[in-house]
């Protein structure tokens, strides 16, 4: 996957914002100042760390050797997936929005709320 394409679709999740607060090898995306996802961009392979349901984050390793536990993450939580070209551009932002979602779902109904009035002030 391309990195400029995740990047994107990171930033086009509704209040999503992006920083390098570990540096600049490391773009951070966040939604109510939650990490959602992680794009490295060092090293042979760009990578990116996503939350993960649990049980969904030990069979998606199983599976693929480009996703293994959360590189400098929660292991349980969070998976490194390697954008080397095993994983489909489809999994991957599936994947995202995944990560995306259970970030979400777990922000104080004050805080989504804030998200949607924030969304529906932009429009």
């Amino acid at each position: 996957m391309d990195m400029e394409v995740f990047r994107q679709a990171c930033l086009q999740k509704q209040g999503a914002t992006e920083g390098m607060p570990f540096g600049a090898d490391v773009i951070v995306f966040k939604v109510m100042h939650k990490m959602f996802a992680t794009l490295r961009l060092d090293g042979d392979s760009p990578a990116v760390n996503l939350k993960c349901d649990p049980e969904r984050a030990i069979q998606l390793r199983e599976h693929y050797t480009d996703i293994r536990p959360g590189y400098h993450m929660n292991k349980k939580h969070w998976n490194t997936l390697l954008l080397s070209g095993e994983c489909s551009d489809e999994l991957v932002l599936e994947l995202m929005d995944h990560s995306y979602r259970l970030v979400v779902a777990g922000l104080t109904r004050k805080q989504r709320q804030a998200l949607t009035e924030t969304t529906h002030n932009d429009a």
